[in-house]
């Protein structure tokens, strides 16, 4: 490979990126389950370690761990249920409330462009007619998504069992890529990058407990509806780098809007989500996540926007661990070390038109 010429070296590279895009978006119900499994196992390992070490059975300790990991989420299932449920208790109400808000709307509208009552209904007709002619493609749409959620929790415990109890095989199928005067820095990049996705998992456990107990618990205090329901979905969908809070929000504001006929608990939701954010992004995250993941804003939107077009909501939350693995691998080889750099976060101060040291390579690694 390194005897061939650098525009052929360029084009295998460019290929092998359009190749891999094409096989997760064909793949994707399957590369994506296996892939969450990994990062599963991943945090796992410690526990899994603990146990082995104390002479606990190889299958014993990855089902212990299993079993973790299960009761973990059925907990986080139970509590989003029972904010929901008081949700849905509150249907009588929350029907009553849009309505209002319908009703304050359409007197608005009416005495800003002079359509009457009846014009906005016929619109209206008009619109939920088009919405009922593709709604058989939107039911078939979730009734797909719910089965896929279905199957990926289905094939999650046995994805995550088979990676835990052949991890030694799957090690040695990884040495045995590489020569044998590579297997040191290979070792270094394996065990670098189960620290970086363990901590970089536990950090965004840290955040979402964090977003949650904060967030929530001040509207709670302020006496917003459902605050713990929005801390809880703002908290998960934070986890969208740039994207989900804005998501998040309009998310919180329509369940306020549904739930209260005043609007002081929308400006009071914006003002604790502002100042939320702005503590998680600039004195947890870059403690608890940016320290183990330094990928710059541009990676980070262009890998978000890429894994949600590929594989949906799981290639957008995955995306950033992806990347970080990719820029792990990336910095440890020669052919590979400019796609390192630009995933990194490191720019330079100076443009590399007049630094002429900017241009080449400052550490050089065997292929």
């Amino acid at each position: 490979m390194n005897q061939l010429p650098l525009t052929v070296k360029r084009s295998i590279e460019l290929v092998g990126l359009f190749l891999l895009g094409v096989l997760i978006l064909v793949g994707k119900a399957v590369i994506m389950p296996l892939i969450m499994a990994f990062f599963v196992s991943i945090v796992l390992l410690p526990v899994y370690r603990f146990l082995t070490k104390r002479h606990v059975p190889q299958v014993v300790a990855v089902l212990l761990s299993i079993l973790l990991m299960i009761c973990s989420g059925v907990v986080i299932i139970w509590f989003f249920s029972a904010q929901i449920s008081k949700l849905l208790a509150d249907f009588p109400q929350i029907k009553h409330t849009i309505l209002t808000h319908l009703r304050e709307f359409s007197d608005w509208l009416m005495q800003r462009t002079h359509y009457s009552t009846q014009q906005q209904l016929q619109f209206f007709h008009e619109q939920n007619a088009k919405i009922l002619n593709s709604a058989g493609g939107l039911l078939s749409g979730a009734a797909l998504s719910i089965s896929s959620i279905f199957v990926l929790l289905g094939l999650m415990p046995i994805y995550v069992f088979l990676l835990l109890f052949y991890k030694n095989l799957l090690l040695r199928f990884v040495f045995l890529w590489f020569p044998e005067q590579a297997h040191d820095r290979v070792e270094e990049a394996l065990r670098q990058t189960e620290t970086t996705i363990k901590s970089y998992l536990i950090g965004l456990m840290i955040q979402i407990a964090f977003i949650v107990i904060i967030l929530g618990g001040i509207l709670e205090i302020l006496g917003v509806p459902h605050a713990l329901l929005i801390g809880i979905i703002l908290a998960f969908l934070n986890l969208i780098p740039y994207v989900g809070i804005v998501v998040g929000t309009l998310i919180g504001v329509l369940i306020i809007l549904a739930s209260s006929p005043d609007l002081l608990p929308i400006a009071e939701l914006l003002g604790v989500v502002a100042v939320v954010h702005f503590l998680d992004q600039n004195i947890l995250r870059p403690r608890v996540v940016g320290s183990k993941v330094k990928i710059n804003a541009f990676a980070s939107i262009v890998g978000v926007v890429i894994g949600g077009h590929l594989a949906g909501i799981a290639g957008m939350f995955l995306s950033l661990p992806i990347i970080a693995i990719l820029k792990l691998i990336f910095e440890r080889t020669d052919m590979f070390s400019q796609w390192g750099v630009l995933f990194g976060d490191e720019n330079p101060v100076h443009s590399p038109m007049h630094k002429l040291e900017l241009r080449v390579r400052t550490k050089q690694n065997d292929a």
